[in-house]
């Protein structure tokens, strides 16, 4: 009688573990979790409105601010007041003009964030979205990643096109726009990442909030009703905690030299960061600890 013996190795610990490293198997792993929501959120009319409105808006101030540029460098010829507040403002005012609408993109893009997560729990999709995740921490960090990107990469985008379409516009005006510069790309760079920031940030507040309308209201009062409100209300208090707003990072930011009465640099970067961060933290808590 003969006996047959198999080739095959026998299965073991090592080849179990070889196995599921090359092929982790059914599951929501969080590459296929950010797979879905980068579909989900390409998939969207609502989404696409937002992001080409942000785009028109930034290269239409951008042409338009070119044109106020170069009007005020006309009147700055023969006008000694308008010659000292170009002075005052120190730089190169032609620099600014393809950021000058980062104010309308971050209320923009921060409402998207908002609206990526509240949306979840107006519609319902929560409950579907975390029956696949139940761990929900990898779809809130998922769709995290695909808005901080999504706002970076359109910003900067438009940005560059709206340098664009001002060079010619200040060429007509003697004014010169190099977009290969140093603090061109800074700038391009810096308010990108601010924008996406903003955009966090709104995610965050629809996370906590779970409401659209309660939580573009939240966004709006921290980046454009506070500043105007601590400039209003006099004291000394007041005026120093404005310097830590998050919508008032920016300028220190971007600036070619440091402005006196303001945060230096690193200090912005970091109140910046902290902005983002501690409301993205407790976003993620409540969002474990709440039910859907």
């Amino acid at each position: 009688m003969s006996t047959s013996t198999s080739t095959q190795p026998a299965a073991g610990p090592g080849r179990a573990a070889h196995r599921n490293a090359a092929n982790p198997g059914p599951g929501p792993s969080f590459f296929r979790v950010l797979n879905s929501e980068f579909i989900k959120f390409r998939t969207l009319l609502s989404t696409l409105i937002l992001l080409v409105s942000t785009a028109i808006v930034v290269v239409g101030f951008g042409a338009l601010s070119a044109w106020g540029t170069g009007q005020f460098a006309d009147q700055a010829s023969s006008d000694p007041e308008a010659a000292a507040a170009i002075a005052a403002q120190g730089g190169d005012l032609a620099v600014t003009v393809p950021t000058s609408g980062v104010a309308f993109a971050q209320l923009i893009l921060g409402s998207l964030g908002v609206l990526l997560m509240s949306s979840e729990f107006t519609t319902g999709m929560a409950r579907s979205t975390f029956a696949a995740v139940p761990k929900r921490l990898p779809a809130f960090i998922a769709k995290l990643v695909v808005v901080i990107l999504s706002a970076f990469v359109v910003t900067a985008v438009s940005t560059y096109i709206a340098g664009l379409v001002a060079v010619p516009i200040l060429d007509n005006f003697d004014l010169k726009l190099d977009l290969a510069s140093s603090q061109s790309v800074k700038l391009l760079l810096v308010t990108s990442v601010y924008v996406a920031a903003v955009a966090a940030i709104g995610m965050a507040l629809g996370t906590m909030l779970r409401n659209s309308a309660g939580g573009i209201m939240a966004l709006v009062g921290l980046f454009f009703v506070a500043p105007i409100a601590f400039q209003l209300i006099p004291g000394d208090f007041f005026e120093e905690a404005r310097k830590y707003l998050p919508g008032n990072t920016i300028n220190p930011l971007t600036a070619v030299e440091h402005v006196p009465d303001t945060l230096e640099v690193w200090q912005a970067a970091l109140v910046l960061g902290g902005w983002v961060v501690v409301p993205v933290v407790l976003a993620m808590v409540l969002l474990k600890k709440r039910d859907v």
